[in-house]
């Protein structure tokens, strides 16, 4: 969303302070937020905190502790991944717990409880992150206004579109990261067909995620012949950034190169203009190995194509509370569709 302007986003209602939620698989960003007079930032944060999922029992658990300290709101709206029911229970393969915000709503006495796709509600957001918060990966630094590509791996990969409209934005929530993975080079293929040993489809979020980094090390060591030494991301990644070790930083660059492939066919299949950001907890961390990565390579291969995609800007977002202030966004901007 470079080319969004102030006085091409609606203007947002004020309202007393509500609750902004973002449920990941690992971690709950949560923050008491009410309108802002700016409309360059149209979210003011009041309180923020963030939770471990696997610390509480339930999302009411952590929206009640956050309460305690944060009494009197009675609005509350929920960003998370999964697949809504006709009862309003959300089916999520990422979280320990289930997300029902009905329960929520009459266990902790609140007035409303509302649901969001948490990329959508990211894309609501990034129309208003500061040129200070994001990195240039390639591309130019602005482009027309035009359909722009939020996505990011975390515990999953979400992934939504943001459509300029008259009036207000529409955004599109998807569920790419189910997707089918495919391979470009011998490795990634020795890689898949390896995955494919022990189930019958292998989506694009089994390999670039969080989880997916350890899928692709463990694939990656059964296809090497050596035993796996890392059992987490977080020592995969530590390993490959410090350079010693030969197997965690191959997955690491496996892991660079798909996500350029898949950004790039994602940026053909949504008829991306505006811009792409890509988000997410694990991105921040390696900026440096990604910048020096495969991914813009793999991100512009696409044969013709390519010409198209060198006019799109791919920015990195490092942003810690951009999902709390996408749904406060995505909240407001339903109560100003409605008044």
């Amino acid at each position: 969303m470079a080319a969004t302007s102030p006085a091409s986003t609606p203007t947002l209602p004020h309202a007393g302070p509500f609750l902004a939620a973002d449920v990941g698989g690992t971690h709950v960003r949560i923050g008491r937020v009410r309108a802002g007079a700016d409309p360059r930032h149209p979210v003011e944060v009041l309180d923020y905190r963030k939770y471990r999922c696997a610390d509480y029992p339930s999302l009411a658990a952590i929206v009640g502790d956050f309460l305690r300290d944060n009494p009197g709101v009675q609005e509350c709206v929920i960003a998370s991944a999964g697949y809504p029911l006709a009862d309003g229970t959300v089916i999520t393969n990422n979280l320990p717990w289930v997300l029902s915000p009905r329960a929520i709503r009459e266990e902790l006495g609140l007035a409303q409880v509302y649901l969001v796709n948490d990329f959508e509600a990211v894309a609501h957001a990034a129309a208003y992150v500061d040129a200070s918060e994001v990195v240039q990966l390639t591309g130019p630094a602005q482009a027309p206004r035009g359909p722009t590509l939020v996505l990011g791996p975390g515990t999953g990969l979400g992934a939504a579109v943001w459509i300029p409209n008259d009036g207000f934005p529409v955004v599109l929530a998807t569920e790419a990261g189910q997707a089918a993975l495919a391979s470009n080079t011998e490795l990634e293929m020795q890689l898949v067909r390896e995955m494919l040993r022990h189930r019958s489809h292998v989506p694009v979020e089994h390999a670039i995620s969080g989880p997916g980094l350890l899928n692709l090390y463990n694939a990656l060591c059964a296809v090497r012949g050596v035993p796996a030494v890392h059992a987490t991301p977080d020592a995969i990644t530590a390993a490959a950034l410090e350079g010693g070790d030969p197997l965690a930083h191959q997955a690491l660059d496996v892991f660079c190169g798909l996500l350029g492939s898949v950004v790039g066919d994602m940026a053909l299949l949504y008829g991306v203009q505006g811009g792409i950001y890509l988000a997410g907890g694990i991105l921040p961390k390696i900026r440096q190995f990604l910048i020096d990565s495969s991914f813009v390579q793999r991100f512009l291969d696409k044969g013709s194509m390519r010409e198209a995609l060198e006019r799109i800007p791919v920015k990195l977002v490092d942003h810690g509370q951009l999902g709390v202030v996408g749904a406060a966004s995505w909240y407001l901007g339903q109560k100003a569709k409605a008044a």
